[in-house]
């Protein structure tokens, strides 16, 4: 590794330099220089359309951009590396889960929200089900993404901090501000331009980290060959069973339905996908995501490879020198980098700028759903002006942002509570997916199935959650590290070697994923404590949003058949996706309407429903009818007709 002398041979740590703060100061300078020029732009432009959907006419590009950046955080940029370290290669099959998770959003979820042109995602629950699974939906969702943001701007604070030197509670706040400055003045807009600096800089932070770590090891398949033989290099897992934490199965499909609540039934998402002013552009932003998603995720594999690599000799957590797995990835970037002046900075502002995005989008989709789903629901006489609606979702948003600080604070306090915390979170995706999958596939669901099952849902998967941090069933086993690299005279800066030593047998590792990160210590579970409940507590969290999804519609038919099913014939066809003439098109018609259960989708034609398909913008100096008429329009069956012949007309 040539003669610089690292942090396992000189148990000293490089610190922050006046270059790293100044690129640090310059991400949130232009983060907030963004959300002011928006602000200024707009100022004009005072309508609830314009602050949450960005006045609905973004194009494909930006939006893909932001719903990369809006869950791609810094948790997953410092926990997939430590997977590799940790575990093996076999999570890269995540990558194709998210094909799956593409292709069945713009298939079944998105079409529906976006031709109904909802604000919130939860319109439609109260359309299909009632105001009170609106309201149940619409909390469960304002509490996850309350939760998730606290935690992604408090865990690479602490991360950082425990290695660099770097500032905790001045990061946090710094970080904090700044976001809640851009989100309430600039809106949407704001929202989405920021997503996609910041997506540039974390590619090219990741991007610098891989290329020196190559070059530090050796080249990129020298680390391979080292990863290969510690037999950390392992695509085969094809065992099916769901306790398994990683495995092909597991990661393809379960990791599939964990993204899929995101990508399908998440509002942060769902409202970005709105911003676009065409079902097509929509379509296009979320398939332009798909590829990004793949490069960011493979990119932070490659540099967990490059890491153990580097630490193939000696092991940063069992040498002390770091607390938590999610903690090596800083260390690293410290150690190769660190002499450079500018890159350890060039680093964090990744790092934050994952932080950013999803607290961005946390916020401004908090503030859409709280305004469309409570407010406007139960103080509909006070907020019946443009002005006083955007007022209100610019204070949502600005008071959100407080109080995910200050449960930032919180989650400092908490200690091992924080994993425990995530791992609750990454249940309460799965109940939202449940309730619109029952909504949007199963005609005869009614409201008391709906409410039932999400709830059912909800319960049953806390309880395998908090199981599984009550009893730590046993997990997978990690990958062998070493030790003999390490400089053993360095013991009065560090630990004894038998304090170090000890702490190999109950190696505890912080593994992050999308929306889960658990802490998973090795025990020793005897096979009879093994029962039917402990099995039940090993499910893979990656199964949990499936699982979830089955409890939800399972039990949600089951109460709507025993309580009088809806009739398939009274259900407004813009509430069902006509599943089967998607999947099978080539049928002949005689085959496809018995497999449509009764909706009349045969009675909504083709142009007059789907005209926000098409990329016809209509406007009146066109002799067209302007888009939000032609939306009102789509939503009455007596006027389809006149709407078929206005886009014949602009056709021709």
């Amino acid at each position: 590794m040539g003669e610089r002398l690292y942090s396992f041979q000189t148990g000293q740590r490089n610190t922050f330099g006046v270059i790293d703060y100044i690129l640090f100061a310059a991400l949130l300078f232009v983060s907030a220089g963004i959300g002011l020029f928006y602000a200024i732009k707009d100022r004009k432009r005072t309508t609830t359309k314009e602050f949450l959907l960005a006045g609905g006419n973004m194009s494909a590009i930006p939006v893909g951009l932001s719903l990369l950046a809006s869950f791609m955080s810094a948790i997953t940029l410092l926990g997939t590396p430590a997977e590799m370290y940790n575990y093996t290669t076999i999570y890269w099959w995540i990558g194709l889960g998210y094909f799956f998770v593409i292709l069945i959003s713009t298939t079944i979820y998105i079409p529906i929200f976006y031709r109904l042109r909802v604000t919130s995602s939860y319109e439609y629950i109260e359309m299909r089900f009632g105001k009170v699974c609106r309201t149940l939906a619409s909390i469960i969702y304002v509490v996850q993404m309350t939760l998730y943001m606290s935690i992604v701007l408090y865990a690479p604070s602490l991360a950082l901090n425990a290695v660099t030197g770097f500032t905790l509670w001045g990061s946090i706040w710094a970080v904090g501000l700044v976001c809640i400055f851009y989100t309430t003045i600039g809106g949407m807009k704001a929202v989405l331009w920021t997503d996609s600096f910041q997506v540039g800089l974390m590619m090219a932070g990741l991007l610098a980290v891989l290329i020196k770590g190559s070059i530090e090891v050796g080249g990129f398949s020298k680390a391979w060959d080292i990863a290969y033989k510690s037999g950390r290099i392992n695509f085969v897992d094809f065992d099916p069973d769901p306790k398994i934490r990683h495995s092909f199965w597991t990661c393809v499909i379960g990791g599939a339905f964990t993204w899929l609540s995101v990508y399908g039934a998440n509002q942060s998402q769902i409202q970005r996908a709105i911003t676009c002013p065409t079902l097509r552009k929509a379509k296009l932003a979320y398939w332009f995501n798909w590829p990004g998603l793949c490069v960011i995720l493979y990119v932070c594999c490659l540099i967990g490879i490059v890491l153990y690599a580097f630490y193939e000799t000696c092991d940063p957590k069992g040498f002390n020198l770091i607390d938590a797995s999610d903690q090596l990835l800083p260390l690293f970037v410290m150690d190769v980098l660190g002499h450079v002046p500018g890159i350890p900075g060039l680093f964090v502002s990744c790092i934050f700028s994952g932080a950013l995005s999803t607290l961005s989008s946390g916020l401004n989709s908090i503030a859409a759903v709280l305004l469309q789903d409570v407010l406007k629901v139960f103080c509909a006489g006070r907020i019946n002006t443009e002005a006083r609606a955007t007022a209100a979702s610019k204070i949502i948003a600005l008071t959100f942002g407080f109080i995910c600080l200050g449960l930032t604070y919180v989650a400092s306090l908490l200690g091992g509570v924080l994993q425990a915390a995530l791992a609750l979170f990454g249940v309460m995706g799965g109940p939202i997916l449940g309730v619109f999958t029952l909504g949007m596939l199963f005609p005869w669901a009614n409201q008391k199935g709906a409410v039932t099952g999400m709830l059912s849902a909800l319960v049953f998967m806390l309880w395998i959650s908090v199981g599984y941090q009550v009893h730590k069933p046993k997990v997978a086993q990690l990958s062998p590290t070493r030790m003999d690299g390490c400089n053993w005279n360095l013991t009065t800066t560090m630990a004894p070697v038998t304090v170090a030593m000890s702490n190999l047998s109950s190696f505890t590792t912080t593994t992050s994923s999308l929306m889960s990160n658990m802490t998973t210590t090795m025990t020793s579970t005897s096979p009879e404590e093994y029962g039917p409940l402990m099995q039940l507590y090993s499910l893979s969290y990656l199964w949990y949003s499936a699982t979830a999804l089955l409890v939800t519609v399972g039990i949600g038919l089951i109460v709507s058949f025993l309580t009088g099913k809806t009739n398939p014939v009274d259900v407004n066809p813009k509430l069902i996706c006509p599943i089967f003439d998607i999947v099978f098109p080539f049928l002949p018609e005689r085959y496809r309407k018995p497999l449509r259960f009764g909706v009349r989708h045969e009675e909504i034609k083709h142009k007059g429903e789907l005209a926000v398909d098409l990329e016809v913008e209509p406007n009146e100096k066109d002799g067209g009818i302007p888009k939000e008429e032609l939306v009102r329009l789509n939503e009455s069956n007596n006027t389809k007709h006149s709407i078929e012949d206005h886009l014949h007309d602009d056709a021709v």
